[in-house]
């Protein structure tokens, strides 16, 4: 399941004790590694035969070298394209088996590629290595870095991608554990309209509308002098409701396959609200999900101890 964001933040920002990290796990689905010969036979055959009807049809006189060279850059681009569509499932298939390493060094030889697809799936690894245990404060800080900077350079590569936004929102937040309360507040800024974005380009992902959402309940729970502290350095610095972060949350939720962190967190909003009884629907619906990761047990028991405070 998937990483996390900004509780840790705004704890780092205004001295707040206990941050964790919320997991970003994608949701895209994967196939057998059997599979990929198979669908790669399927899609060369397609793109031959369509790259021969349009050489017959769109170019009808063509010299014999006219068409070698048509032909060498037809099948060049067909290759091209079959390993990018193989060595995505494969990085997919590895993210969802959460095999960080083997993934870091697989989307680690496309370091230098000007796709998109690869460097916001390369920092996304990067990060998750980062958060590995036992992982050595020099090389976690290196490789938190070094996330920013490939998704940076996917964002660069293409403002229409919409996981390059989300991740560069993630790792901007990340980042900001190193630099300092000023600039980790100014990110937030930045953090909330990459979010926004990414949402925009795709309403339907359910990482974005989950980390938005706590970037919400984060804000929105900071006591009255923790905004002073914080309007020290800004004079308006980010604000939210408890409403807006449920909003998100439950838009979250209508997804089949929930995610135990963001069940508890619609409870503890409702909580939050005062609203009793959908607290209790929520947190009782946290406490009965399935666990199958370390995350979802820690869920259980808070879910739990939330629900004994409710009566």
């Amino acid at each position: 399941m998937a990483g996390v964001v900004l509780r840790r933040c705004v704890s780092t920002l205004l001295s707040t004790s206990g941050a964790k990290s919320i997991g970003t796990r994608g949701t895209r689905g994967t196939r057998g590694t059997s599979s990929y010969y198979r669908t790669a036979l399927r899609r060369t055959a397609t793109a031959l035969t369509s790259g021969r009807a349009a050489f017959l049809l769109g170019i009808p006189t063509l010299s014999c070298l006219g068409y070698e060279a048509y032909h060498r850059v037809q099948s060049s681009a067909v290759v091209h394209a079959l390993e990018k569509e193989e060595v995505l499932e494969q990085a997919d298939y590895l993210y969802s088996s959460a095999e960080s390493e083997k993934l870091y060094q697989l989307l680690l030889q496309y370091k230098d590629s000007d796709d998109a697809d690869f460097l916001w799936r390369l920092a996304r690894a990067s990060r998750d290595l980062s958060l590995l245990p036992n992982m050595e404060a020099g090389r976690k800080k290196q490789l938190v870095f070094e996330a920013f900077e490939y998704a940076k350079k996917a964002l660069e590569k293409d403002d229409e991608n919409f996981s390059a936004h989300k991740w560069y929102a993630v790792c901007l937040s990340d980042v900001g554990d190193y630099e300092g309360v000023k600039v980790k507040i100014g990110n937030s800024y930045i953090i909330r309209e990459h979010l926004e974005r990414a949402i925009k380009l795709n309403p339907s992902d359910a990482t974005s509308l989950h980390i938005l959402g706590y970037w919400c309940f984060a804000f929105a729970e900071l006591p009255w002098y923790q905004r002073k502290v914080a309007a020290v350095i800004f004079s308006s610095p980010p604000t939210s409701t408890y409403e807006e972060s449920c909003a998100f949350l439950y838009f979250f939720s209508v997804d089949p396959n929930f995610y135990s962190k963001n069940l508890v967190m619609l409870g503890k909003t409702y909580m939050a609200m005062n609203d009793k009884q959908k607290a209790l629907l929520w947190l009782t619906k946290a406490k009965e999900y399935p666990p199958h990761t370390h995350e979802d047990k820690e869920v259980h028991k808070e879910a739990v101890d939330l629900l004994k405070k409710l009566g």
